[in-house]
């Protein structure tokens, strides 16, 4: 075994090709194996692979059969890219895979990708950091087949009224209106992004009273990112919020002192 190269976790972004990062660009075209995401990753994504890679889908192989075939060609020399969708950091499940390779002694690196909130954000023209409204953006998701830990319950975290991005939730409307309206009232919007930046990528608006019977109407039962919180109802209703003190000419900071009105010599 003489294979001084880490194996590679590389986050494809959201969707689009062009979104991929240099860095997992250069990763993909260098590799001899690649192990991707096949029920999550763009298939137009693996255009930036080498002629001749390995190309293997992992959607139907266990923690330990994808683990096995990274150690496998590791050991062989290969150069190793597992690829996973947006970030790898975010509900990526590489954690399990990380320990295994450094119980094996095996060096892997992560280079990081662009989510599915911030794609979404970008796409609806949203700042979800608004001056006296929100500066708190919250990732979560709804708890089912996967639990979240006590004190990370929707509707707990809600209260905080922060920007929330909701995740892999979209298949349990009725429990996640129920918590978004108790914090942010019924009548509060809400922003549903399917496969935001794709080519079928859609964007529908509801509130969360409706929220439950509009994913059913929309057949939006996967694939679907929910934002919420006071900097979307913001933007959905055009409203004039405060301004950021970045920019105020009477604001000073390190790299900008405070300006003498116009026709002063400060004086």
């Amino acid at each position: 075994m003489n294979n001084n190269n880490p194996i590679l976790f590389v986050g494809a972004g959201p969707g689009d090709p062009d979104l991929i990062t240099v860095a997992g660009q250069k990763a993909l075209a260098a590799a001899d194996l690649v192990i991707y995401a096949g029920s999550l990753v763009n298939p137009a994504i693996l255009n930036w692979s080498r002629p001749g890679a390995e190309l293997v889908d992992s959607a139907s192989l266990d923690l330990a059969a994808i683990t096995g075939r990274l150690i496998q060609a590791w050991e062989a020399g290969q150069q190793v890219v597992r690829l996973h969708t947006g970030d790898p950091s975010v509900y990526g499940a590489i954690h399990e895979q990380l320990i295994i390779l450094r119980e094996r002694g095996i060096p892997a690196q992560i280079i990081p990708g662009v989510t599915a909130a911030l794609a979404a954000a970008a796409s609806l023209g949203l700042e979800y950091t608004l001056p006296e409204i929100t500066q708190t953006l919250i990732i979560t998701r709804a708890a089912g087949r996967t639990p979240v830990p006590e004190g990370e319950d929707l509707a707990g975290l809600a209260r905080s009224r922060s920007s929330l991005a909701i995740y892999l939730s979209a298949g349990q409307g009725p429990a996640v209106a129920a918590a978004l309206a108790g914090a942010y009232g019924p009548e509060s919007p809400l922003a549903l992004l399917y496969r935001a930046t794709w080519p079928e990528a859609r964007v529908v608006w509801t509130t969360c009273a409706d929220l439950a019977e509009t994913l059913e109407r929309e057949h939006l039962d996967r694939h679907t990112l929910i934002l919420a919180g006071p900097a979307v109802a913001a933007l959905r209703s055009g409203a004039i919020t405060p301004k950021s003190k970045l920019y105020d000419p009477a604001f000073s900071h390190g790299y900008r002192q405070t300006q003498t009105p116009t026709g002063s010599h400060g004086t």
